[in-house]
């Protein structure tokens, strides 16, 4: 089992393409992991055994009479519980849906399904996605693989974990405002937020619909390129997806390199509240790509000061509309259907019952920014900000092909550190917001260890709208020179469970 855990993605599909393993001695590896451990890490909220070990069984008989198949046949993957899944509980980490059977399947499910990657079951989150740390979860923290007394990111937590642990080599985050990214600088892995609109958003529970954007996490960059190759593409169902063909992503990740290439640093991306052992390893990162080849540009982008306060102003007014549809009439929990109350008391009970603080904290300031007379003042002006934040990346863009930063200030923190101070949560993510401000494509992959504290710190690297590719050449090229000048992947470092 031990030996089939640590295999990337693309080792475990060769090896079952050649017949040295099958689907399902695969699946069953992995199910034996996440029995072995997840008591402990608690990335998973609902284990899909039956329905895993069917898909993979499906993949060795169609491989046994020879029909072709996709790149990641046989490939298990955690799949964060914010996409419907047809049969299987999607709960969005919120009590609210506890329980919850969709009747069909996200299109990027679909997508699975049709490349026959093997799901093994829905990670934990934060709930509808709301926060940097998977506290917020309905259903209880995860721990970090690294240390189970921090933090694995949020909102997408679970996913991350669960590669960290070798729970699945693959797995699925969605990021608002950096839920992908964050997870993966947390616990070494690699993460990655697709153009806006280059994958799917049909069957993904809304949080903040101009913002939300799912995608690939893995634990090496050709790995998370193999995946988002599956899940992108057009979609007639989704009215912001985008009709352009996927970024040749995998090519690039086979391919990279960042000589003669651009590369910019912000400078407000540095400063008060950045952990020294961060600043000290993105500092060598800058070193390493300059000795690749590339050419360091410094950027003064002086609108992403602002965007913390845009990203929350715009986010919570979204969520709160998006949340309306959780009103006890129609799924979901409904509490207090006596007889006696009115549908209006029916409604608040519930939601007063299924909601947990933060979800309540961000629609009651979402509906406050959207009210009469105050719309312009915040809402409005949020909007004129983000606009600001685009311009600047546009400019941006014009000197540079890919901008790289840290992807968080900090390593990852203790459960429960930030847990009354909301402030101090959101500032985990002000490296990555700018990104889902302007709707460009990011990654995050680990740069190395804190020496003050031992745990990962992650490297963003930010490409413009549908340069997608450009992410995982540069990413390739980081990934490489980091095995080659310490001699193995940063996540062997990592305590066992």
């Amino acid at each position: 089992m031990t030996d089939i855990i640590k295999l990337t993605a693309a080792e475990i599909a060769a090896k079952i393409a050649s017949g040295e393993l099958t689907a399902v001695e695969v699946t069953e590896a992995h199910l034996a992991r996440i029995d072995a451990v997840d008591e402990k890490v608690h990335a998973f909220l609902h284990i899909d055994r039956e329905g895993a070990l069917a898909q993979a069984r499906a993949v060795d008989a169609r491989r046994a009479a020879g029909e072709k198949l996709g790149p990641l046949a046989g490939v298990p993957l955690a799949l964060k519980d914010i996409f419907t899944t047809e049969g299987v509980p999607t709960t969005v980490g919120s009590k609210i849906l506890e329980g919850w059977l969709p009747p069909y399947d996200a299109t990027l499910v679909k997508k699975l399904k049709a490349a026959d990657v093997v799901v093994l079951g829905k990670t934990n989150m934060d709930e509808f996605a709301m926060g940097s740390s998977t506290e917020n979860s309905a259903y209880g923290p995860t721990g970090n693989p690294w240390d189970l007394t921090r933090i694995p990111g949020g909102s997408g937590g679970g996913s991350s974990a669960a590669l960290a642990s070798y729970e699945a080599p693959l797995a699925i985050g969605t990021d608002t405002g950096g839920s992908i990214r964050q997870p993966a600088a947390v616990t070494g892995t690699v993460g990655v937020k697709p153009t806006y609109g280059g994958v799917s958003r049909y069957g993904m529970v809304a949080f903040s619909s101009s913002l939300d954007q799912g995608g690939p996490c893995a634990r090496t960059v050709l790995d998370a390129a193999l995946l988002h190759e599956a899940i992108a593409g057009h979609d007639p169902m989704d009215s912001t997806s985008i009709d352009a063909p996927v970024p040749q992503v995998v090519e690039a990740a086979r391919n990279g390199s960042v000589a003669g290439m651009r590369v910019g640093v912000v400078k407000q991306f540095r400063g008060e509240g950045y952990q020294a052992g961060v600043v000290q390893r993105f500092d060598e990162s800058v070193a390493l790509l300059k000795e690749l080849g590339a050419e360091i540009v410094e950027l003064d982008c002086p609108s992403f000061d602002l965007a913390l306060a845009a990203y929350y102003l715009i986010a919570p007014s979204e969520c709160s509309s998006n949340l309306a549809r959780f009103d006890a009439m129609r799924y979901g929990l409904r509490v207090g259907d006596d007889g006696t109350k009115s549908a209006e008391d029916v409604t608040a009970l519930t939601r007063e019952a299924g909601f947990g603080d933060e979800v309540k904290r961000r629609v009651i300031l979402g509906t406050y920014a959207l009210s009469s007379g105050y719309y312009d003042a915040y809402y409005g002006s949020a909007q004129k900000v983000r606009t600001l934040i685009t311009q600047d990346f546009a400019k941006s863009f014009e000197q540079v092909d890919v901008i790289v930063s840290p992807t968080t200030p900090t390593t990852a923190f203790p459960i429960g550190e930030r847990a009354d101070d909301p402030m101090a949560m959101y500032l985990a993510d002000v490296c990555t917001l700018p990104t889902n401000l302007a709707g460009n494509a990011a990654m995050s992959l680990p740069c190395g260890l804190a020496p003050e504290d031992g745990l990962p710190v992650g490297l963003q690297i930010i490409a413009p709208a549908m340069k997608d590719d450009r992410l995982y050449q540069v990413g390739a090229a980081v990934e490489a020179a980091f095995v080659e000048k310490w001699g193995h992947p940063l996540l062997e470092e990592a305590p066992s469970l």
